[in-house]
């Protein structure tokens, strides 16, 4: 059975599709992430390290763990 998002995103980004680090592609599309959207990062692990990055450059986040390996990360301006 497919994962439904119950998350409204403007925008979708799942890490697990990147071949190699992800942070790059990350990093891009909140660079291009107008202030009144969000992007949704989906992957298959939590991504801590990313918290406190997101944190200095000015975002805010809402984590969803609907299954064991699906991580949901609502990613906004702050």
């Amino acid at each position: 059975m497919a994962h439904e998002s119950q998350t409204d995103a403007d925008r979708r980004l799942d890490a697990r599709e990147i071949d190699g680090e992800p942070f790059d592609d990350i990093m891009s599309a909140l660079g291009s992430l107008p202030a009144d959207e969000t992007l949704v990062l989906v992957n298959s692990f939590e991504l801590s390290p990313l918290y406190d990055v997101l944190e200095e450059r000015g975002f805010e986040y809402i984590l969803h763990n609907p299954s064991p390996d699906l991580w949901e990360m609502e990613i906004t301006h702050a």
